[in-house]
């Protein structure tokens, strides 16, 4: 493509505030300073994405060591913690069941 074809794609200054009248009547004039905010917003997240995977991809590879549970010691307060997380669980599905069983028994009521 030559640069004289490319010059007839873009919009000329007429065409741009045809567009921009459009846009205005279209959203009103308190909404533009909204909708230009969110599109600087999104523009900034897409860079800063892009800019993070580029930074990912170029740094060299970082070996992590990966910490076991079974390789930390367990403290009392941790264990008692796990426990009681471990008591509302299963109380919580006691309790699920028990719903269940309760309406699985109840036979429909006719309302007069």
């Amino acid at each position: 493509m030559n640069p004289t074809s490319l010059a007839t794609l873009l919009p000329g200054p007429q065409d741009m505030m045809i567009i921009f009248l459009v846009v205005l009547l279209l959203f009103g004039a308190k909404k533009i300073p909204e909708l230009a905010r969110g599109v600087g917003k999104g523009m900034n997240e897409f860079k800063k994405a892009r800019d993070d995977f580029e930074r990912e991809i170029n740094s060299p590879a970082v070996t992590t060591q990966v910490v076991t549970p079974a390789a930390q010691p367990e403290t009392p307060a941790m264990s008692r913690e796990a426990e009681l997380a471990r008591k509302e669980e299963e109380l919580k599905a006691r309790e699920a069941a028990l719903a269940v069983r309760e309406a699985v028994g109840k036979e429909p009521r006719d309302h007069v």
